[in-house]
């Protein structure tokens, strides 16, 4: 992607937003003061903590909170508070013209997967793919709150993990796309549907059955979204379920197999996705050097 966002430094503005499930200001506290001692200044937009349901207020409040920030060029990143599920809901609602003309990070992963492929495919923007204020611990930093503030103030390094025993070895560079397996199926079809050629596509995903988990994947080979690519990293795949007759495979299993015909490297266990204190940040849309190895840690590094 050729649209670069500068790294953010200390007095800059950051935005928080709920597109999907509902909060409280107690949940969000601990990371208002965590963004607060990272030099930032952070906005709490009035209206954040609505809620209808499960969702953080109707679909227009949502919509509108979140074009604000969208609009607003002294905003220069959006946190997603949480995943859960509601973005769908009001993406096709939102005009992304402001934000054209000053990009800025948007931050989360899960069902903000929704934005980060709507975002690529029709403007061509990097987003971070990373923790949100929901998961921010109570004091202090974690992996996942250090790999997030270093990719927002550039100061982002190699991530390396151990190797798994289902690698496919090898090297692979280029923008790096995708984000949770469920939503990257859902969206399959419409125009938020990223072009993954000659890409390195990023899946992850919690709390689905198995044989969900190849339905999906035969849904993204039978879409064309496995062909062409440079590489695969399989984040965490965590909490998965089973039928009382069992599927027979893993999740990391369906995931290799879905892919058998296919030549690219394969990188398993990467610390990105649902798990408290392994899901690194990494910069979606730009681009990166895979290397992967049945031996020795798999590394991804930017370009």
């Amino acid at each position: 992607m050729k649209t670069t966002i500068p790294p953010l430094k200390a007095g800059d503005l950051v935005a928080l937003a709920a597109p999907a499930r509902r909060v409280s200001p107690e949940e969000m506290a601990p990371a208002v003061a965590r963004l607060e001692a990272w030099g930032l200044r952070v906005r709490v937009p009035e209206g954040l903590y609505a809620d209808e349901g499960q969702l953080a207020g109707s679909d227009k409040h949502r919509a509108a909170l979140l074009q604000a920030q969208l609009d607003d060029p002294e905003v220069r990143a959006i946190l997603c508070c949480r995943g859960g599920y509601g973005t769908v809901r009001i993406i096709d609602s939102l005009d992304f013209t402001r934000f054209a003309q000053h990009p800025k990070w948007i931050v989360g992963y899960s069902d903000a997967t929704v934005l980060h492929s709507h975002v690529h495919a029709m403007l061509g923007v990097p987003t971070l793919h990373a923790t949100m204020p929901i998961n921010f611990p109570a004091k202090g930093d974690n992996a996942d709150t250090q790999t997030l503030r270093a990719a927002l103030f550039g100061q982002e390094t190699p991530l390396a993990w151990e190797p798994h025993p289902l690698n496919r070895e090898g090297t692979a560079e280029g923008a790096v796309v995708g984000g949770n397996l469920s939503i990257l199926y859902s969206l399959l079809g419409s125009h938020s549907q990223i072009d993954t050629r000659e890409k390195i596509l990023l899946i992850e995903d919690l709390d689905e059955y198995l044989y969900h988990v190849d339905r999906m994947m035969q849904a993204l080979r039978r879409a064309g979204m496995l062909e062409g690519l440079k590489g695969l990293i399989v984040g965490r795949l965590s909490d998965m379920h089973d039928n009382t007759i069992p599927f027979g495979r893993t999740a990391e299993q369906i995931a290799l197999d879905t892919i058998r015909d296919c030549h690219f490297p394969v990188a398993f266990g990467a610390p990105i996705g649902h798990c408290a204190g392994a899901n690194c940040a990494i910069r979606l849309g730009e681009k990166y050097r895979l290397e992967c190895s049945n031996s020795k840690n798999s590394r991804i590094f930017a370009l």
